[in-house]
C-alpha cells in the first residue's frame, strides 16, 4: 500500500516537472523568430494543402496549448498562442496538430482506434473509480457477490480509460513525426528552428507518456484491491 503510493506520488511529481518544462520550452521557442514570417495558422494552411487535404478549417481557440484537431468537424483549433504567432514553438505545435488531420485523411490504424473509444472514454473514465470504490463498500457492508461485481465493472471501465491513454502514444509520436518531415522536407524553417520545433514536440509528448503510465498505476491499484480481497 505505502509503495502505491510512494509510486503515485512520483508519477504525480514527474507529471508536473514535465508540464512545467512544456510550458518553459514553449515560452523559450516562442522566442525564435520564424525567419519565412509565417504564422501557426499559415504553417496549417500550407501543411494542409500541400498534403491536399482542401476539407479541414484552421481555427483560433482561446487558452494557451488548447490546441487540437477535431476529427467530427474536421478542423484544426489553434490556441491564441500558436494561430498568429510566427515562431517555431507556433510551427510546431501548428504541424503537429495537422499531423492528426493527415492521419485521419489516411485512415491511420491508431487515430481510427481511439476515435472508436472516445465515445465511451468520455462517459465511463469520470466515473469509473466512484464505481469501483462504491462496489468495494457494498461488498464490505452486506458481505454478497454484487458489490464485488460492481467493482468489476468499475475496473473495465477504468482499463478502457487506460487502453485509449496508450493508444493516444503512437497517434501522438506519429503526428510529431510528420510535422517534422515536412517541416524538414518543405524548407519551412532554418535548423535552428527546426530543432527548437523537435525539442518542443519531444517534451509535448512526454506528457502523454507519463499520463498512461500513471492510469496504468491506478488500474493496477485498484485491481489488486477488488481481487487481492478475494478468497
Amino acid at each position: 500500500m505505502m509503495g502505491y503510493y510512494i509510486l503515485i506520488g512520483a508519477i504525480a511529481l514527474v507529471s508536473w516537472l514535465v508540464s512545467a518544462r512544456l510550458k518553459s520550452k514553449f515560452k523559450h521557442y516562442s522566442k525564435v523568430h520564424l525567419r519565412n514570417g509565417m504564422s501557426g495558422a499559415e504553417i496549417a494552411q500550407k501543411m494542409l494543402d500541400d498534403h491536399g487535404i482542401r476539407d479541414v478549417k484552421v481555427i483560433s481557440t482561446p487558452g494557451m496549448l488548447t490546441d487540437h484537431y477535431n476529427p467530427r468537424n474536421k478542423t484544426v483549433n489553434l490556441s491564441e498562442g500558436v494561430y498568429s504567432q510566427r515562431n517555431a514553438a507556433a510551427a510546431a505545435v501548428a504541424a503537429h496538430e495537422v499531423g492528426h488531420a493527415v492521419q485521419h485523411a489516411q485512415a491511420y490504424e491508431w487515430l481510427t482506434m481511439r476515435s472508436k473509444l472516445v465515445p465511451v472514454v468520455s462517459v465511463t473514465s469520470g466515473m469509473s473509480t466512484w464505481v469501483v470504490f462504491g462496489g468495494l463498500v457494498l461488498g464490505a457492508a452486506a458481505g454478497v457477490g454484487l458489490g464485488y461485481w460492481i467493482a468489476v465493472a468499475g475496473l473495465v471501465m477504468m482499463a478502457m480509460a487506460t487502453l485509449f491513454s496508450f493508444i493516444t502514444l503512437p497517434v501522438e509520436y506519429d503526428a510529431s513525426k510528420r510535422a517534422l518531415v515536412w517541416l524538414k522536407q518543405k524548407n519551412m524553417v532554418t535548423q535552428q528552428e527546426y530543432s527548437g520545433s523537435e525539442d518542443a514536440l519531444k517534451w509535448a509528448a512526454r506528457t502523454y507518456l507519463v499520463a498512461a503510465i500513471g492510469s496504468l498505476a491506478t488500474l493496477v491499484y485498484w485491481g489488486l484491491q477488488v481481487f487481492g480481497g478475494r478468497d
